[in-house]
């Protein structure tokens, strides 16, 4: 019995918990007190004048932490983390507006609208719930006697202040949707827009590929001219600039080897009479099917690594592989069945990863770059770290603010958010990838603007010649063109002149693999055998013919319509909201020191 109490109040904890961090906010955002005055305490910022308080927004966020720990153990990147107090943020945004929309327009609920929805609207999960099922349908009688149960009364209270919101929220909604109204043309016309296809014939005349750079001269008056006109097109928001040393964690030969070994063993035991699962759960690191003794479920050839589905479907049935190597380390197989290209097995996998002196010799480099870089108290410190370990100091790519940092295709974690919370010459703790090791140090951080001509003539030569190029590629349509008015068909033509030219469809309006709405427009306004003019948009210049058109069954759309109908009203509803949510927000008056108070408040604990 107290199991059963446990596992509903289990499901009905999982209901609210996404309200109880609204409601965290609510209480404890600091713009209000017990008494509705303004508090007057340290402040993070300000939504619509109110202010939102430190201490209250840093425990929110500690509070959702906490959580996504306990959802998915393990270390959480310094990105995560800002992610997270972005997230609270919102939070905080979102229900100050809502708060001033209630109150605009008088939404209030009351303690029997609240009843009301406890007893007859239970939340999905609990009607989902075993224990509240007869005859494998949800028993609403169960779940009313269950509402006046002990166990009910320890989670009522916050299950109530959800259902409050959720119906104060509703009535707002409601009101805001009410004239939600869609005609039969609309309908149609939305209809038609998800049946209706084309195919068509495609030529791409791109001023880059097409005009060579040696054909264009660029003059620096030229230079100087377009950066005076264009200086918006340039502005970059706060760029870091670091340089780094980095030890490589990457697996050699005697790892591999070491893998292969343990992966022969592990095998040996089974054969020997282990029960698969049992060493599975023991010995696998794929977190995703060892708790399940290795089990994959179904899969079809081609969804695995090639290496994988090559074993697996040559494989006889209910025998154990030897050790395949794929991308993700060895594997041992057991396929239990397969029909055509599905099978369904399972399988261990053991890492290649570093052991044996290997390890012992990367782990003694890691901390004596570890104990180098705590040591260190300026960034010329990183040139002597490399000096005594035998590194080179590298230069990474300039980062943007709320981007990743990025050493040559290997994007570092953690680097791009602390580069932005520190002063120049400040050197990073050990930073620790699946492959290597980073010490980084900041070298300068540039503030959001446009930058000077100098720190960016590259940029701005290539954006004029960029633009001599189009010049030059509307000459190559008209070519091109005339040779169609001539009678050459789109793809003999862009032969003779070297252009690419390719078929695409049959293909809707909504979602094409054409993402240029010009040429798609285009395609659906022109009948089959017809042909557009050059079409000019930014990516380059265009010239298609329709193919073929298949139009929209207007006879099954009557059939359809009330489902249509119903269908389009409620996404229409949704998109309704969905911009409310964003105007309100847009229009609020928020004031973000979050950044400046978290530094101060870094800078105060260093002192």
């Amino acid at each position: 019995m107290m199991q059963s109490v446990r596992s509903v109040a289990t499901k009905v904890a999982a209901v609210i918990f996404g309200f109880l961090m609204l409601i965290f906010v609510v209480q404890l955002s600091g713009i209000f007190d017990s008494n509705n005055n303004l508090f007057s305490r340290t402040t993070v910022g300000k939504i619509n004048g109110q202010p939102v308080n430190l201490r209250n927004y840093e425990a929110a966020v500690q509070q959702a932490i906490e959580q996504r720990n306990r959802a998915q153990p393990g270390r959480m990147s310094l990105e995560e983390v800002e992610q997270i107090r972005n997230q609270v943020w919102d939070q905080f945004v979102q229900q100050t507006v809502l708060e001033d929309q209630y109150r605009k327009n008088g939404i209030t609920v009351d303690q029997g609208e609240v009843i009301q929805a406890l007893r007859n609207d239970p939340p999905r999960e609990i009607q989902n719930s075993p224990e509240f099922q007869t005859d494998g349908k949800f028993d609403l009688a169960k779940y009313q006697r269950w509402l006046g149960s002990p166990a009910a009364a320890q989670v009522l209270e916050p299950l109530a202040a959800q259902y409050r919101e959720d119906l104060r929220r509703s009535k707002l909604y409601g009101q805001i949707t009410a004239d939600v109204f869609l005609s039969d043309a609309s309908l149609w016309q939305r209809y038609r827009d998800q049946k209706e296809q084309v195919t068509i014939q495609l030529t791409a005349i791109v001023p880059r590929r097409v005009v060579p750079d040696s054909g264009i001269t660029v003059t620096p008056a030229e230079v100087n001219a377009y950066y005076q006109a264009h200086t918006d097109e340039f502005k970059r928001p706060r760029t870091a600039y670091l340089s780094y040393v980095t030890l490589s964690r990457a697996t050699d030969a005697a790892d591999t080897a070491a893998a292969l070994e343990r992966a022969k063993a592990v095998r040996a035991e089974i054969v020997g009479g282990a029960p698969f699962d049992e060493v599975a759960k023991r010995e696998s690191s794929d977190s995703a099917t060892a708790p399940k003794g290795g089990d994959l479920g179904e899969w079809k050839k081609g969804d695995m690594d090639p290496a994988f589905d090559k074993a697996a479907f040559s494989l006889p049935l209910n025998t154990v592989s030897e050790p395949v190597l794929s991308a993700f380390g060895f594997h041992l197989i057991q396929v239990t069945s397969r029909t055509g290209d599905k099978a369904k097995g399972r399988h261990i996998l053991i890492p290649v990863e570093l052991a044996g002196a290997h390890r012992d010799k990367v782990d003694a480099e890691a901390d004596s770059l570890d104990r180098l870089a705590t040591e260190s108290t300026d960034g010329a410190a990183l040139d002597h770290i490399a000096r005594n370990m035998g590194l080179k100091v590298g230069a990474a790519q300039p980062v943007q603010e709320g981007g990743r940092v990025m050493v040559g295709n290997a994007a570092v974690p953690d680097a791009g958010v602390w580069a932005f919370q520190k002063k120049p010459g400040a050197l990073s703790d050990v930073i620790e990838t699946p492959f290597a090791l980073y010490v980084f140090r900041l070298d300068s951080l540039h503030e959001g603007g446009t930058p000077r001509l100098e720190a960016i003539r590259g940029a701005v030569e290539q954006a004029v010649r960029d633009q001599k190029k189009l010049v030059q590629a509307r000459e190559v349509a008209k070519q091109y063109v005339a040779r169609l008015d001539n009678g050459e068909s789109l793809a003999d033509a862009a032969k003779a002149m070297s252009l690419p030219s390719s078929q695409f469809g049959p293909f809707p309006r909504i979602n094409p693999p054409l993402t240029n709405p010009v040429v798609v427009g285009a395609a659906f306004g022109l009948k089959p055998g017809e042909r557009s003019g050059v079409l000019e948009t930014s990516e380059g210049l265009y010239v298609i013919q329709v193919v073929s058109r298949t139009p929209a069954d207007s006879a099954q759309f009557t059939k359809d319509l009330d489902e249509i109908r119903a269908r389009s009203v409620m996404t229409a509803k949704q998109e309704r909201v969905r911009n409310y949510l964003q105007g309100l927000r847009d229009k609020a008056a928020i004031v973000d020191n979050r950044a400046a108070v978290l530094q101060a408040n870094q800078q105060a604990a260093r002192s």
